[in-house]
């Protein structure tokens, strides 16, 4: 079986999760908010809009961007039990989103079908092609339309989660091009590295232009088991933020 097909298996047990969880994630979805960066940089852009969601998985951030004005999401995944779980809680809120299984990077959707392309928190380490995924998403946009980021620092899969002193892993490099990820949910499955360059650099090859870029010191998933980790005092990058418009 290949690397890909071990992925995408982890992932589908993975989101069982959701299946699991139901009860709790569908309370969640009744109140769910984006991050404070993220409602401050979507805010302005985001009132009435068509929102496309690659790599939706769980669906909460979809319930935040409609109490934060979109007017409907269409979140995709290729996880049928994430897109099931989804599904049957934006029907059960009646809340305007809508899920596909999907196959990305491409999408079998029209061309100019969004104007917010919304995406990241463990996302884009999944996808083995950036460009190709980056081509489509700029397809996907109406132009001026905005692509929005909110990813794990490509720094993260160095830093030991030890809660004595920050460490690198000696097992990982900044400029390898996968790692195995060893922590829940997908432990086994292969991740792909970029560094912050080659993904900045991947957007604007794909005709956007790059409207911001920051670096934040916390990480948006702490695993619920572990102890507070000196990665995560403050000193170090742990995520980051990118919003792009489509240019041409």
């Amino acid at each position: 079986m290949s690397t890909y097909d071990d992925t995408r298996r982890a992932w589908d047990e993975a989101s069982s999760k959701h299946v699991r969880e139901y009860a709790e994630h569908l309370e969640q979805a009744r109140t769910a908010r984006l991050l404070p960066i993220e409602e401050e940089l979507l805010a302005p852009l985001i009132e009435g809009t068509q929102v496309l969601h690659p790599q939706s998985g769980h669906g909460l951030d979809d319930h935040a961007l409609v109490r934060l004005g979109a007017r409907s999401v269409l979140g995709l995944d290729y996880s049928p039990t994430a897109v099931s779980a989804a599904q049957r809680r934006a029907d059960d809120l009646e809340a305007p989103c809508r899920y596909r299984i999907t196959e990305l990077p491409a999408t079998g959707l029209d061309e100019a079908v969004a104007d917010l392309v919304y995406t990241g928190k463990g996302a884009l380490s999944w996808m083995v092609d950036l460009d190709a995924w980056a081509d489509e998403m700029h397809r996907l946009l109406r132009p001026g339309g905005h692509l929005f980021v909110y990813e794990g620092h490509p720094l993260v899969p160095l830093w030991a989660w030890d809660a004595d002193e920050a460490r690198v892993r000696s097992d990982r490099s900044y400029f390898a091009d996968t790692h195995v990820n060893d922590t829940f949910p997908t432990r086994g499955a292969t991740e792909h590295q970029r560094t912050l360059a080659e993904m900045v650099m991947t957007v604007t090859r794909a005709g956007f232009e790059l409207l911001h870029l920051a670096e934040h010191p916390d990480p948006f998933w702490r695993p619920d088991d572990a102890p507070p980790a000196v990665a995560w005092d403050g000193r170090l990058p742990n995520a980051i933020s990118l919003l792009a418009r489509r240019t041409r």
